[in-house]
């Protein structure tokens, strides 16, 4: 089973480019993050044409995510935004497969705040939104051991994960306070799929826009696949996709996939 996570940055004039990537890359399961419409404007018709089933949870003009899958979802599974959390943004989507060998399979899919920075209300959203993303997920990983949360993240895990440290040292994505978040995800019993391998050098999954910053290769890894611990012995291969960063008009991510074997 192939899993994968991207940041579309807007379905609506990326719908092509998805459709292409998902024709070359036919991955059972994969959510998409910043979709930026409404849901009675997501392209049901040409995900099925393709051969996916979609859950979509939208709003417009920002944030939206979807979940598509090979396999049907049951609907009654599927949940969207995180339970209990006070919540007018779409940012979470999460539903139930069905690994052929491994039974059901928790995805949750998240696009996090990305917290503007550090002085900023918006960072305290953050924060109180990922300390409600832990609560969650502690309840969701006793129900289902076999859980994969993935998205775009807007955390750069440690310096290796970043360009040039010094320069984003302490800023948004980068902060310690965003780094303590993501390890007490870790801390729940969940594995950061991409470094369970030997991966090439600056494996990065998004690249600003300005300043010619994915021609220097100047980005961040802030796109993950995190694996529950029952998962980890099952994972194959975890590889970020650079390619469609070099299509005209472009997502700023990259693609994340992994293989659960």
């Amino acid at each position: 089973m192939k899993l994968a996570t991207w940041n579309i940055n807007s379905l609506t004039v990326r719908l092509p480019q998805l459709l292409d990537w998902l024709a070359a890359n036919p991955v059972d399961v994969i959510v998409l993050q910043e979709t930026k419409q409404t849901d009675d404007k997501f392209p049901m018709a040409e995900l099925q044409a393709a051969g996916y089933h979609a859950h979509f949870f939208g709003q417009k003009t920002y944030n939206g995510v979807a979940l598509l899958t090979r396999e049907g979802v049951d609907s009654s599974t599927v949940l969207k935004n995180i339970p209990g959390f006070d919540d007018e943004q779409a940012r979470v989507i999460v539903g139930t497969v069905a690994h052929p060998d491994l039974g059901p399979v928790r995805v949750v899919g998240g696009y996090f705040p990305n917290g503007q920075a550090p002085d900023s209300d918006k960072f305290v959203y953050k924060m109180g939104w990922l300390e409600a993303l832990n609560q969650f997920l502690k309840q969701e990983l006793s129900t289902y051991p076999n859980l994969v949360l993935m998205g775009d993240f807007n955390i750069a895990p440690t310096d290796a994960d970043v360009h040039d440290p010094v320069l984003w040292a302490g800023q948004i994505h980068c902060t310690p306070q965003e780094r303590e978040h993501f390890q007490r995800l870790v801390g729940l019993g969940l594995v950061d799929a991409f470094r369970l391998f030997e991966q090439p050098p600056k494996p990065w999954s998004w690249w600003d826009y300005r300043n010619l910053a994915f021609r220097k290769n100047q980005g961040l890894r802030i796109d993950h696949i995190l694996v529950s611990e029952a998962l980890k012995p099952h994972v194959t291969a975890c590889v970020i996709d650079k390619l469609p960063r070099k299509n005209e008009r472009p997502s700023d991510h990259a693609p994340v996939i992994a293989t659960l074997g």
